[in-house]
């Protein structure tokens, strides 16, 4: 059943009554269950929860160590080419953004240079991107990145564009563990105002793309909205569809959710629904609420002391001393176009200090090889 079915059901006139209705009396009830329909969801993210945050916080951080123990993995963005064939109007590698800076996409070698000095800083998981161009950054050029990746990397994973499933089973014989892949928006007539051109625009081939991936064999799976496009509310309670729609879908996956919140963008866009930090903060504590198996993902795109006070919230993973452009890693000092602005700009070495004193434990490797034998 693809999730274009299931999200049509649930239309924003459907899912607003769910949160701006919603009482104190309905909050509480969500708090007392452990298993949670949408309709709490719903009062989770609603006002009248905002002074229940407390008690949701504290019911977050006993769920997550319940499920993941005081561990958070520690991963590193590794872009491979910043070409772009799409126009998203909020995103620096947009082909129509005016951004002059050098478009590159790394030859073999220079991807070799990436992984080792990503392995030199200690990383075991490295996240490859590119931006949307898929006739110059080909499927095979992709899982031949992959391969060479997993020379380096215990665990490879990638947020490209959309492709076939055969084409994630290309990947995942490369070496592939795992896809990202933001909707972005699930919101339909926003998805069109902001995705002008290339094969990102067609909104009913980009959501279903993780359960694509998940057929394929694609062992971790990882979506979210790109906060700041639509009303955060009805975006979080879509991703809770669908992260129950794929636990059913690609049960043998595991999922994963990020929280991507617009901070920066290109001149000719402006912020829609700015998502304050109270909002990020009920938002990610609803969702492990209602999602509690789940891992949650922090980038660096948000402030360092943010990040620090969200560790205890249901964060499981987070990257260090990223890089938003090609070749970041290996040549720092050379101008090339990045997608968007990092906030956090610390070393690895000090986040995992933060890790520590916060009483977490950081990893570096989630799994062994010798898994991919069973």
């Amino acid at each position: 059943m693809s999730f274009k079915s299931v999200i049509e059901q649930w239309p924003v006139e459907r899912l607003q009554p769910m949160y701006r209705e919603a009482t104190s009396a309905d909050v509480e009830s969500a708090l007392g269950k452990d298993d949670l329909d949408l309709m709490d969801l719903g009062a989770l993210l609603s006002p009248a929860a905002r002074s229940y945050l407390e008690p949701m916080a504290e019911k977050a951080n006993r769920l997550t160590r319940w499920h993941f123990g005081r561990t958070i993995s520690l991963y590193a963005p590794m872009y491979i080419s910043n070409l772009c064939a799409a126009d998203c109007v909020y995103c620096g590698f947009s082909v129509r953004s005016g951004n002059k800076e050098k478009r590159i996409t790394l030859k073999p070698d220079l991807i070799r240079q990436e992984c080792e000095a990503l392995a030199g800083m200690g990383y075991e998981n490295v996240l490859i991107l590119t931006g949307e161009a898929p006739k110059a950054v080909t499927v095979s050029y992709i899982a031949e990145a992959i391969a060479i990746a997993r020379e380096y990397f215990n665990g490879v994973s990638v947020e490209v564009y959309a492709v076939d499933e055969a084409d994630y089973r290309q990947f995942v014989e490369a070496g592939l563990e795992g896809v990202t892949l933001y909707m972005e928006t699930y919101h339909q007539p926003t998805y069109g105002q902001v995705h002008l051109e290339g094969e990102k625009s067609v909104y009913d081939y980009r959501i279903d793309a993780s359960e694509r991936a998940g057929r394929a064999g694609v062992r971790n799976l990882s979506i979210g909205a790109l906060l700041g496009l639509y009303r955060w509310q009805e975006e979080l309670l879509w991703v809770g569809l669908h992260g129950r729609h794929l636990q059913k879908q690609c049960w043998q996956s595991s999922l994963s959710v990020s929280f991507p919140r617009l901070l920066h963008t290109p001149e000719r866009f402006a912020v829609r629904d700015l998502v304050r930090d109270a909002d990020l903060v009920q938002g990610m504590l609803a969702l492990r609420l209602f999602l509690p198996e789940v891992g949650f993902n922090l980038s660096t795109r948000e402030a360092a002391s943010f990040r620090d006070k969200l560790i205890p919230l249901g964060v499981t993973a987070m990257s260090a001393g990223s890089s938003t452009r090609p070749g970041g890693y290996a040549s720092r000092g050379v101008e090339v176009l990045e997608q968007f602005e990092i906030e956090d700009q610390r070393s690895p070495e000090e986040v995992v200090r933060v890790i520590r004193a916060a009483g977490y434990e950081p990893v570096w490797k989630n799994f062994d090889r010798a898994f991919d034998q069973v």
